[in-house]
């Protein structure tokens, strides 16, 4: 008879150092002593899923984050031991599977960018971006020229270009804005030539982060050029240039891109964040490695998550790439139309220049990229002023829709940023589209004042089961209504588990969840 398990643990003596032994008692939290069988645990995961209103269910339609579908047979092979099991700091004759992989994505990943040489090893986009930083300060050090330590950025950039640029140490000089949310290329022009001696770079984001195609683009890459400085695309936008513009053949000398987004890793909730960083031909000795120093500990970077991104870009081919790409402007132009006569766009493409093709993407006219601004800003006025609906107000009211709310008050405060996607049906932006005419049918009951201010639909959203189950309703709509604003709701219904919150003594006051330490 084979000897019971509890006889090996009794007659094993530890191998671990006494004074290394832990005598404190561990995972005490109710979580961890409650499930006591898969069923248990199965149902625990399903309660936590049923609170969450993700992609799943609905649209994730969150501007400047390209949340899209992770398709299942994309996240199949990093469950594989080959892929899952291997350590991040084997020896390299141990794990020539994955740089094999490495090689041919970012080959892949260079002819999508028009760029010359890759790192895969950054585990953010924004330590992306400071790679990249970290790439064009290294090139004028060794031309001699590390006095050059001026950074441009446009006031509509992302926050953490900024932090990235000042982190390699430069200064960062701020340029303007149109009324279009482009670039303003005349205060561009007197800053290059004020800061000319010292210009090290310029961050741009492109499209823009104001959701349009800059049409001087080209222009702007010259112009940093001749001032001796190197032209930085944040390659956040991605997922509106892959197959119709290259931004290192339209004039960008370094991006990071997000294959957390734009080449579905899945992206929420801290992670896994994979920033590539890509560069132009005279750029590449200075991404990261020996000659320059890691930005991640593996060689390899977050390299268990790259089979994703592999097997996207492997089954989409060249052409799907450019549909999908196709595919996700068309939509946020589709929303942004059918939305004019509701929740006008801030920003839209003011002319169109250059050709269309890899190298200058064409827009026309009142068109945007990937992504639109609908500027809810004149309804807080018009629906009382302080005490009026606000861009809020409105993000609440879709959780009682099924939706989950666009990015709210970026880059633009008392705005709503749509980023559809490749990802969703026609029929599913129309729904998106149905509901936020309704909501406007809402506000227009406030304004008019059938419904009080701070006593209607949104004003109370999102609705929560307990509060309509209450004994008294003393409010001016009905429970129905409150519950379900469309008629689909009833046969599919997402419950929030909490209502309104107050984000501002959220935000100034910490809160801890969890059990006390004590």
């Amino acid at each position: 008879t084979l000897p019971k398990v509890a006889d090996f643990e009794q007659n094993t003596a530890s191998l671990l150092p006494a004074a290394l032994l832990r005598t404190s008692s561990y995972l005490t939290h109710p979580v961890f002593n409650t499930h006591h069988s898969e069923t248990g645990m199965l149902r625990y995961i399903r309660r936590l899923s049923d609170f969450d209103l993700a992609l799943d269910r609905t649209m994730i339609p969150l501007g400047s984050c390209t949340m899209k579908l992770n398709a299942t047979s994309e996240m199949i092979p990093i469950t594989w031991p080959e892929f899952a099991n291997i350590h991040p700091y084997c020896p390299a004759d141990q794990r020539a599977g994955y740089a094999e992989l490495d090689e041919q994505l970012r080959a892949w990943l260079c002819e999508a960018t028009g760029y010359a040489g890759i790192s895969l090893q950054p585990n953010a986009g924004s330590q992306g971006e400071y790679a990249g930083m970290m790439a064009i300060r290294g090139y004028h050090e060794a031309r001699g020229e590390g006095h050059r330590n001026i950074c441009l950025i446009p006031s509509s950039a992302h926050g953490t270009n900024p932090a990235s640029a000042t982190m390699v140490g430069m200064k960062v000089v701020v340029t303007a804005c149109d009324a279009n949310g482009n670039v303003d290329m005349d205060d561009l022009k007197a800053k290059c030539e004020q800061h000319s001696a010292n210009l090290a770079a310029i961050m741009i984001t492109y499209p823009s982060t104001h959701g349009v195609f800059e049409t001087s683009v080209k222009e702007l890459c010259a112009l940093v050029h001749s001032h001796g400085g190197r032209v930085y695309v944040d390659g956040a936008n991605m997922n509106a240039l892959v197959g119709l513009a290259a931004p290192g053949e339209f004039g960008g000398d370094v991006s990071h891109l997000n294959l957390h987004k734009t080449f579905c890793i899945p992206h929420g909730g801290g992670g896994p964040g994979v920033g590539p960083v890509c560069v132009v031909a005279d750029l590449v000795p200075y991404l990261p490695g020996d000659g320059v120093g890691a930005v991640s500990a593996a060689p390899l970077g977050n390299a268990a998550v790259l089979p994703i991104s592999w097997m996207y870009c492997r089954m989409m081919g060249a052409e799907g790439l450019k549909a999908a790409t196709e595919v996700a402007i068309l939509s946020a132009n589709y929303i942004s139309v059918r939305l004019k006569d509701h929740y006008p766009t801030l920003y839209t493409s003011a002319s169109s220049h250059g050709k269309p093709g890899r190298v200058a993407h064409e827009s026309k006219p009142g068109r945007v990229a990937h992504e639109c601004i609908l500027d809810l800003r004149p309804l807080k006025e018009s629906s009382g002023g302080v005490n009026g609906v606000t861009a809020e107000d409105v993000t609440k009211r879709l959780m009682d829709y099924g939706f989950h709310a666009p990015t709210l008050s970026f880059p633009v405060p008392g705005t709503l940023m749509v980023e559809p996607t490749e990802s969703e049906t026609l029929e599913e932006l129309d729904r998106f589209i149905n509901a936020m005419i309704a909501i406007r049918e809402e506000i227009a009951k406030v304004e008019q004042g059938v419904w009080p201010q701070g006593n209607n639909p949104l004003s109370h959203a999102p609705h929560t089961a307990a509060s309509l189950l209450g004994e008294t309703w003393d409010r001016p709509y009905s429970r129905e209504l409150a519950a379900f604003p469309a008629p689909a709701l009833k046969q599919s219904k997402y419950w929030v588990p909490v209502g309104r919150i107050d984000n501002v003594h959220g935000d100034r006051n910490l809160f801890c969840s969890c059990v006390p330490m004590s």
